[in-house]
């Protein structure tokens, strides 16, 4: 088991990991995702202690690794990285690469090594490049071998950081097989991977990274279909998000424009839909500042790259006022004629609150 408590790294210019808390029960199958820069591959270089936390403390099996009094080369043994880069030494065959690790450290005869290389080798289907170099070999079947290299060394724990991020679209499938079959092998196995249907295939749990930590975990079930927490919703779903804040009747109304206009062209929104989306906005604006006094006005836009669709969420206080309703308006009309859908909700509470969801029309 691995146990994580209050684990801090902070580097001169960002601090990826602030308050991380978590444990991994054995046989756990761990998918690690989450947007560019949140942590991931750091949170694996710090359970092997290739990165020194800033703070905190990591057990293994009941050993504290961030004790300065902890044996660190003992407890690596029990835990296999492979990484981003294959890191095959290339003056080396195949089989000396597997060979070597465990020849040194784990003190086999070389015959027990070559042994227990050839038995991985067919495993991950490279047998017959046992007495080729690197250099002779693809991406995907590079990586392969630093598999076969880590499991060389009989590991309880396995880490794999972005395994499929440097090879091939065509040589990625190869080495996810190998890892699916890795997954019924009972290690435990923790797989930093920006492959949404890969990470949702292989794993018991899901860590969504961001604001410092693993800020939700779950069941892939949970985490991909039916998330608990926002920033979780619009990354499983590809959304990319504005949001506009309107405080006042003198707003920046010309400036409002120009985010729309640069926030679809930096997403690559098809132009008709982009026209939509700025208009829709508009017109919503048409029937709410004249009754609201002051507006207080916030304005959501979720694009979804997987379905290419809009929809804005607007939310206003003051009283009760369900646009929706004002059929005669000239700006509902154009309103109604720019979206597929118009829902109005009211929130009772201690600050209520109008909600208007708007699904743009796409054609």
């Amino acid at each position: 088991m691995i146990k994580i408590e209050h684990l801090k790294k902070e580097y001169p210019n960002a601090t990826p990991l602030m308050d991380v808390n978590v444990e991994i029960r054995d046989g756990d199958i761990i998918s690690v995702i989450g947007p560019s820069g949140t942590g991931k591959s750091t949170l694996l270089r710090c359970i092997n202690l290739l990165e020194k936390p800033t703070s905190g403390r990591i057990w293994i099996d009941g050993t504290e690794i961030t004790d300065p009094k902890c044996d660190i080369c003992r407890v690596r043994r029990k835990m296999g990285m492979v990484f981003q880069s294959f890191n095959l030494f290339g003056h080396k065959t195949v089989i000396e690469n597997i060979m070597m690790a465990q020849t040194d450290l784990l003190h086999r005869t070389r015959q027990e090594a070559y042994d227990r290389g050839m038995q991985l080798l067919r495993t991950v289907g490279l047998a017959e490049k046992a007495l080729s170099y690197p250099d002779e070999l693809s991406g995907g079947q590079k990586q392969r071998i630093a598999i076969a290299r880590t499991l060389a060394m009989d590991p309880d724990v396995i880490l794999l950081d972005e395994p499929t991020i440097a090879l091939d679209p065509t040589m990625v499938g190869e080495v996810q097989a190998v890892i699916r079959e890795l997954a019924g092998s009972g290690k435990t196995m923790m797989i930093v991977t920006h492959e949404m249907a890969f990470a949702r295939a292989i794993c018991n749990r899901v860590f969504y990274m961001d604001e410092g930590g693993i800020y939700e975990d779950g069941t892939p079930e949970q985490i991909f279909d039916h998330p608990v927490r926002e920033n979780t919703r619009r990354f499983v779903h590809r959304l990319k998000v504005l949001e506009l804040d309107i405080q006042s009747r003198d707003y920046d109304f010309l400036g409002m424009a120009s985010q729309i206009e640069a926030y679809c062209m930096k997403n690559q929104i098809p132009p008709r839909l982009a026209g939509r989306i700025r208009l829709t906005f508009e017109e919503t604006m048409q029937l709410l500042m004249p009754a609201l006094t002051p507006p207080h006005i916030q304005a959501v836009c979720e694009y979804s790259e997987e379905t290419e669709s809009a929809e804005w969420t607007i939310c206003y206080a003051g009283a009760r006022m369900d646009v929706t309703e004002e059929d005669n308006a000239l700006a509902c009309t154009v309103l109604r004629g720019m979206t597929e859908s118009m829902e109005y909700q009211w929130q009772d509470g201690e600050e209520p609150m109008n909600i208007l969801h708007l699904k743009v029309r796409r054609q």
